[in-house]
């Protein structure tokens, strides 16, 4: 099954200022209380008696811009592209407009959304409802199929780019610029605890790939792809009855959907109501029931994948519990197996 979208995406026409993108405001104010930690900044704005939250990224105060060397603003570009109104019934995105070339060298842009605060997964440690973990893998496996194959999709995040975050490069970058934000240098002091903690052949294995990526992208491009929202954590994801609330566009592209199943796994993880293989067994099952066969490439992906979040996410584990970190390096050896 492959999606061409190529006649499918509608181009859209970006304002070209804030004042423009939020035209009849009657209300503008910070909007604090979030769980973004990226920088961009977040205010909420009425117009015509409708709440909106009007977020502005630039790359001078997004660390993860700077870092995935974003100077086109890709958020907005998912916008622009059409690909947020060729969307499955199940997403809503609540974006409702975009500005670009915004701030130094037009490099930022701003996006409009509805307010959908009330319907967003609360922050904390409660493990979701068994319900609720299911139908956000179900949905994720509805727009993973939507884009299916991914043809006429603009790449926008590369594979390359995807699995360099966190990569002695990004870290080596945010320490000549002094540490701007928290995260960065937390993530320097992990990779030191990594190297610490985790067996020699993990080390071997983690470290190079993190130099370079190069044998995991030419092995992940073996199997399916289709397009990524690229965060799938809790912080962007919100239940409805019936659709999945999909906010904070930062690192879309092209990529395998095992991508999106391992980052949930990893940064959800505490909040999970049942195992990791049950999860993802889940979305094999959702994929399955979409008319997607997953015999042949489904193991193989997802191994790799699992690898490629212990790539990026390695450090974060090295400051966790022996059993979380543990589960990862069995993970990470068996991804090598296929590289």
């Amino acid at each position: 099954m492959l999606a061409d979208m190529t006649t499918r995406l509608v181009p859209r026409v970006p304002a070209a200022s804030v004042d423009e993108l939020i035209a009849g405001a009657s209300e503008r104010a910070p909007l604090g209380g979030t769980d973004g930690k990226s920088g961009s900044v977040l205010e909420r704005v009425v117009i015509d008696g409708e709440r909106f939250v009007l977020k502005q990224l630039h790359p001078d105060s997004d660390w993860t811009m700077r870092g995935f060397g974003d100077l086109g603003c890709r958020p907005v570009a998912v916008w622009t592209s059409g690909l947020l109104d060729a969307m499955p019934p199940t997403i809503d995105h609540a974006v409702v407009g975009a500005a670009a070339g915004l701030g130094r060298n037009g490099w930022g842009g701003a996006l409009l959304l509805r307010d959908v605060s009330e319907h967003l997964i609360p922050e904390g440690d409660t493990p979701l409802s068994l319900q609720d973990h299911r139908q956000l893998l179900d949905h994720l496996a509805d727009l993973s199929t939507t884009f299916w194959g991914a043809e006429g999709v603009p790449e926008l995040l590369s594979l390359e780019s995807r699995w360099s975050a966190f990569s002695p490069g990004w870290l080596a970058a945010e320490e000549a610029f002094g540490w701007p934000d928290a995260v960065p240098r937390i993530a320097a002091e992990g990779w030191g605890r990594f190297a610490e903690r985790v067996p020699t052949d993990v080390l071997a294995v983690v470290d190079a790939l993190r130099h370079d990526v190069d044998t995991l992208v030419r092995a992940v491009r073996q199997t399916p792809l289709t397009f990524l929202h690229g965060d799938w954590k809790l912080g962007n994801l919100g239940v409805t009855p019936g659709r999945t609330v999909l906010l904070d566009w930062t690192y879309p592209g092209i990529g395998p959907i095992a991508y999106e199943l391992a980052w949930y796994l990893s940064l959800n993880r505490s909040r999970l109501p049942e195992s990791k293989e049950a999860s993802i067994d889940a979305l094999r099952s959702s994929l399955e029931c979409r008319g997607i066969d997953t015999g042949g490439w489904w193991e193989p992906q997802v191994a790799l994948c699992l690898l490629g979040a212990l790539v990026q996410h390695g450090w974060e584990k090295a400051l966790g519990d022996d059993d979380e970190l543990g589960w990862w390096c069995d993970r990470a050896r068996d991804g090598a197996r296929h590289l």
